[in-house]
């Protein structure tokens, strides 16, 4: 990995993921690699600047190569048509995210606000929801084992806030991460 000019660390509903990018600034070659996995490979190219789109998980990656100044090049990363930036600050608003670890499990539990799925370690979980008093329980059990756990939505009574969502594993509540 001699012409590794770009890393980049994305985190969506099924984990994060890794991005290297290669660009020999000589021959033009570019090569992606996603968690450690050659998606893309062009050995030569007359082109040195231009882009190249490849699939994170499910979602669309697109790596733009500009020439910044002589024989400089600048490269950023749009993830499903934003920029890395917009992406992060738009995925902040619509998921909440927590990392805990169970009886020795590490477990990455994901709420996809915009469609109430639940990720856990990648993949959906089955989900029932349940009204109660001072709003709305969606209960399931951690993969792999027989830990109950539920993300309760209450409303804030603040407008600008909305709903806030708290994770219980075992009846104990689990801090958000920064995911």
């Amino acid at each position: 990995m001699a012409d590794l000019v770009a890393l980049w660390e994305v985190s969506l509903s099924d984990g994060k993921h890794r991005i290297e990018f290669e660009h020999g600034t000589t021959s033009g070659k570019r090569v992606i690699t996603v968690d450690g996995k050659e998606v893309l490979r062009k050995n030569w190219m007359f082109k040195l600047v231009g882009r190249e789109t490849f699939n994170i998980g499910k979602v669309k990656g697109t790596i733009n190569i500009d020439a910044s100044g002589g024989f400089s090049y600048e490269y950023t990363l749009d993830v499903d048509g934003k920029s890395l930036k917009k992406f992060v600050e738009q995925r902040s608003k619509t998921a909440r995210v927590w990392c805990t670890s169970v009886a020795g499990m590490d477990y990455r539990i994901v709420l996809e606000k915009d469609t109430m799925d639940v990720w856990c370690n990648g993949a959906v979980l089955d989900t029932a929801g349940e009204f109660v008093d001072d709003g709305t329980e969606t209960h399931f059990n951690l993969p792999g084992s027989d830990h109950s756990a539920y993300i309760k939505a209450v409303s804030s009574g603040k407008r600008r806030e909305g709903i806030i969502h708290v994770l219980f594993v075992n009846g104990i509540e689990v801090p958000e991460s920064n995911d």
